[in-house]
């Protein structure tokens, strides 16, 4: 029995906002992700979720929110859905990482995604994996239903990307960041995970942001 898994990045946070790493840092959404997060629940109405998961930080706890309460069901809260830890990198602004690391930032992380690990932190491949078991965690707890999941823009790139084959030197040209709110899909066919979509946004109209954590 085929299960899918909607994996919805979160709606703008402030550090979206503000363009700083939080990581595992703890900010929420601002009133345009809060938006974003009920236009993305409001595309998704017709589907039928057996289980929402979140991670535990509340800028994704948050984007699901919408969809819990118009089906009156619970939310899972899983730290294993949080985003990469970014280590040194934790709850600095981009312009603080580029004054102290210079081209890890502008060059490595920009174009070595695949194969980066955050100074401090969590490797793009460590993340994937933690990903990629959950993915599998959840299939096997729902067979044959659809679930609904709010994560962060990194963890899913690099989770798509290792479903996709995606070598992970390649990832960086291959496939971009989910933006703010999209939803992308996998499905599980009680052996290996495929991709079914990857980062649909078509229903945020003017309220399309993105940026990466």
């Amino acid at each position: 029995m085929k299960t899918k898994i909607y994996f919805i990045r979160h709606g703008q946070s402030y550090g979206n906002q503000q363009r700083i790493f939080l990581g595992h840092t703890d900010r929420d959404l601002t009133d345009m992700g809060k938006l974003q997060a009920e236009k993305t629940a409001e595309r998704l109405a017709d589907v039928e979720f057996s289980a929402i998961y979140s991670s535990d930080l509340s800028r994704a706890y948050n984007t699901a929110v919408p969809h819990a309460r118009m089906r009156g069901m619970e939310i899972i809260k899983d730290k294993r859905l949080r985003e990469l830890y970014c280590g040194e990198w934790e709850n600095l602004s981009v312009d603080e990482i580029i004054a102290r690391y210079g081209e890890l930032y502008t060059y490595s992380w920009a174009h070595e995604f695949g194969t980066f690990r955050l100074p401090g932190g969590e490797s793009v491949q460590e993340g994937a994996e933690r990903m990629y078991k959950m993915a599998v965690e959840m299939a096997r707890a729902h067979e044959g239903t659809n679930i609904l999941c709010t994560t962060h823009a990194a963890v899913i790139r690099a989770l798509f990307s290792k479903v996709m084959g995606i070598e992970p030197k390649k990832v960086a040209e291959e496939l971009p960041y989910p933006s703010n709110a999209s939803y992308s899909i996998l499905e599980y066919d009680g052996e290996m995970l495929s991709v079914l979509s990857f980062s649909e946004d078509d229903h945020l109209g003017d309220l399309f942001t993105t940026w990466k954590d």
